[in-house]
């Protein structure tokens, strides 16, 4: 699975060393099993770590020819003879310490184009720009005019800083990503592709044309966010756009201006957040849902894929459909309709 060429081999490592590194219990298997690899359950070889999060693959849990598996306690059972079963409270939590121990270099993004100190001869750097130690900027990357950049940060080949932008400490700004009129916190990972601080959408609309409205607030960003390729982030309109603190987003997101999202919520790809709405913190959105402008989304609420938040959504809640309602009352609406749908067939066909 994994490539020596893109992800350097790690040393062999025995199934109690990881079992104390995830601070888990060992239930069965030889603790001195030896782990050189890493591979899907159904793939799997002597030698290989796997791990078991999910009951869809009983089957190939059962048939897992692995050195090594983490596992919760109630599928311990599951795993075979002769395989050392790790037991841990949270499996994929702990697959993702591991391989944060084995792959290290994959935990960040590094050098695209072999720059590994200092700024590339072939970027161009603003003289007024300022750049603190360790700072990589990559062939290619434009640095604007007043730009600061934090120690330890990689700017990616292509990238686009402009006029007075701010970049915190161990941040990586990805390639052909553009950001302007925003301020970047600490180890921020935004992925290539993204925009950040473009126009928001604001036109005065009208019969005789639509007047645009000047866009004059920010992007902050702060600490530990990571964001995936190509998505946009437009800067406020007449305040800033807030991304909280711990916050993942995925790739080919919209955030409209004016947005703030709280700490820690996790958005999935091809969300659309419109305008000035607001999330709280903890908040989950499923993929190809969209959130209207001006509605709030409270603290730990989650909303299903594929789903429209029409009006405000109370802390804690589980929303899904269109227009997003209480996961209970969704399913009941599915659940009857579905029903009459299938009456109704049923008369036609006596007819």
């Amino acid at each position: 699975m994994t490539d020596p060429f893109f992800f350097p081999a790690f040393e062999p490592v025995s199934a109690a060393a990881i079992t104390e590194w995830v601070g888990g219990d060992l239930a069965g298997g030889p603790a001195s099993a030896t782990i050189t690899g890493v591979a899907p359950l159904e793939d799997a070889s002597s030698g290989d770590l796997v791990f078991f999060d999910n009951t869809k693959y009983l089957d190939a849990l059962s048939d897992t020819r692995a050195a090594a598996c983490l596992v919760a306690k109630k599928h311990a059972a599951k795993v075979p003879e002769g395989v050392a079963a790790i037991v841990v409270d949270q499996p994929y939590k702990a697959w993702g310490i591991v391989l944060g121990k084995l792959y290290p270099t994959a935990m960040r993004p590094h050098s695209l184009d072999g720059t590994i100190a200092g700024i590339s001869p072939r970027a161009s750097v603003d003289e007024t720009a300022s750049l603190e130690q360790g700072v990589v900027v990559e062939h290619g990357a434009i640095v604007g005019p007043g730009v600061e950049i934090g120690a330890g940060s990689l700017i990616q080949a292509n990238a686009v800083l402009g006029a007075g932008v701010r970049i915190g400490r161990n941040s990586t700004v990805g390639a052909n990503a553009v950001v302007q009129h925003a301020l970047i916190g600490d180890r921020v990972i935004l992925h290539p592709g993204v925009c950040i601080g473009q126009d928001g959408f604001g036109f005065a609309m009208g019969p005789g044309g639509h007047l645009k409205v000047p866009q004059i607030g920010r992007v902050i960003v702060q600490d530990d966010v990571e964001i995936g390729a190509n998505t946009t982030v437009d800067r406020g309109a007449n305040r800033d756009t807030v991304i909280g603190e711990g916050t993942k987003i995925d790739n080919q997101v919209q955030i409209g201006h004016n947005v703030v999202i709280g700490r820690h919520c996790v958005i999935v790809s091809q969300v659309g957040i419109s305008g000035s709405a607001t999330l709280e913190d903890y908040v989950a959105i499923g993929g190809q849902s969209g959130v209207r402008g001006h509605v709030t989304v409270g603290m730990g609420a989650q909303i299903a894929a594929v789903s429209v938040v029409e009006a405000d959504v109370p802390a804690g809640a589980r929303y899904g459909g269109v227009p997003a309602k209480p996961v209970k009352v969704w399913f009941r609406e599915v659940k009857t309709l579905s029903k009459l749908a299938e009456r109704g067939l049923g008369a036609r066909d006596k007819d």
